[in-house]
């Protein structure tokens, strides 16, 4: 039977100074096929973000090197991004998942756009190696960037796959929900309209009266329903891009700045434990757009606990038993 194994934090952890503290502390046992445990007297702490996807990853990584052998301090669901970031680069926690756009623009405040995923992530290895000794990984097949859906009656009723298409549509079919964030970001909603060649608040574009500003969770729901918008701003890896049955649409000409998902660890723990790139390659090479938002959505829609689901998941890929 299964057991839940609880991290080896208490439910304040010993790392108040920098506001960390775990979503839960807990994640299942389990082993490696055939037993082998690579990491046999390894102590690794794993951070996460507290937004469902980064808990998952974590979840999914704690699992992972517990069952590879290593003692694993779960430190999982720290508030914002800030405390698990600061947390690293403190030597306070080894392994966080990251996304190349944040390391790009949040992490260094870098305004170019660039389009190709490897590209971006392997200028952001170099920045991180160079600035904090943290080594980013090769990124996972899954990319949690912006993006704009429509349900499929409405994407199939109007014939649009891409922003292009849209952008081709008639001036009264171009209505759009998006969060009050990405209306205002510098990389967001209007510079993009500009680059589709309908520029906001421009009577043959999209006229203001076009745009309705709402929280991101409803934009998900108005966008189903096709009002007051035929197309809302999504993340690509929400659960409910796929319980909502929505289509998201090709960014054909490459506004949006991939967000690839990546391990980090830091460099001083890499060089002690060389295994953790096989291991950590090893979930990497198996995460993709579609398998996110079935985990996502198995949390923030049916409910279920991300320690189960990275369990049940690590399972099913063979990875763990």
């Amino acid at each position: 039977m299964r057991r839940l194994v609880c991290a080896l934090v208490a439910s304040v952890s010993l790392l108040a100074g920098c506001g960390l503290v775990s979503s839960s502390g807990t994640f299942h046992d389990a082993s490696l096929p055939g037993g082998d445990r690579p990491l046999e007297g390894a102590k690794l702490t794993v951070t996460s973000k507290s937004f469902t996807e980064g808990v998952l990853l974590g979840k999914i990584t704690a699992t992972y090197l517990a069952a590879a052998g290593a003692s694993i301090t779960d430190l999982t669901g720290a508030p914002g991004s800030a405390s698990s970031r600061q947390a690293q680069l403190n030597g306070d926690a080894d392994v966080l998942w990251e996304y190349t756009g944040t390391g790009w623009v949040n992490y260094h405040n870098e305004t170019e756009t660039i389009v190709d995923p490897q590209e971006l992530w392997q200028r952001v290895h170099d920045v991180e190696k160079r600035d904090h000794d943290l080594e980013w990984l090769a990124p996972a097949n899954f990319n949690d960037t912006y993006a704009f859906a429509a349900s499929t009656p409405t994407a199939e009723r109007l014939g649009v796959r891409s922003l292009s298409a849209v952008a081709q549509l008639p001036v009264a079919e171009r209505t759009f929900c998006v969060d009050d964030e990405f209306f205002s970001r510098s990389d967001g909603f209007i510079p993009m309209l500009a680059k589709y060649g309908i520029p906001y608040n421009d009577p043959n574009g999209v006229p203001a009266g076009n745009v309705t500003r709402m929280d991101a969770g409803v934009v998900y729901t108005a966008t189903a329903k096709g009002e007051p918008c035929r197309f809302g701003m999504v993340y690509t890896t929400d659960g409910r891009v796929k319980n909502l049955n929505l289509v998201v649409l090709e960014d054909d000409k490459k506004f949006f700045l991939p967000y690839s998902g990546t391990a980090v660890v830091r460099g001083a723990v890499i060089e002690a434990h060389p295994q953790l790139r096989a291991l950590l390659g090893a979930i990497s090479e198996r995460l993709t757009d579609d398998l996110m938002r079935e985990l996502n959505g198995r949390v923030d829609i049916d409910g279920e606990d991300p320690a189960d689901v990275a369990y049940e998941w690590l399972k099913s890929a063979n990875l763990i038993e």
